[in-house]
């Protein structure tokens, strides 16, 4: 009994980079399913405050909704309602309202 045990026991070592197949494969998958997704979303982001220009609706980070007056570098001037008038960091900007005519979700 001692022998088969032994024997079984003596077998080649599988190659060094075998045990650390499943460390790059749970890495890849981490990219694919997280970090990928993110980076879309955050370019998209940028090129939708890019693209900011007077008379848009925005939905600010803070839920505030109101139509850009002027728009900087770094601010936008809004007005969330007959003469209430904010100035907002550029970035704080969370969605644009499409015009009521268009579809929201194409």
């Amino acid at each position: 009994m001692l022998d088969i045990l032994a024997a079984a026991s003596t077998g080649a070592a599988p190659p060094v980079w075998m045990s650390w197949l499943p460390i790059i494969g749970m890495i890849a998958i981490f990219w694919f399913l997280l970090i990928r997704p993110q980076m879309r979303q955050q370019k998209a982001h940028r090129e939708k405050v890019a693209g900011l220009k007077k008379g848009d609706q925005v939905v600010t980070a803070g839920g505030l909704v109101g139509k850009v007056l002027k728009v900087d570098e770094n601010y936008v001037d809004l007005e969330l309602g007959q003469g209430v008038k904010v100035k907002a960091v550029k970035h704080t900007i969370g969605e644009v309202i499409p015009p009521a005519g268009t579809a929201a979700n194409d």
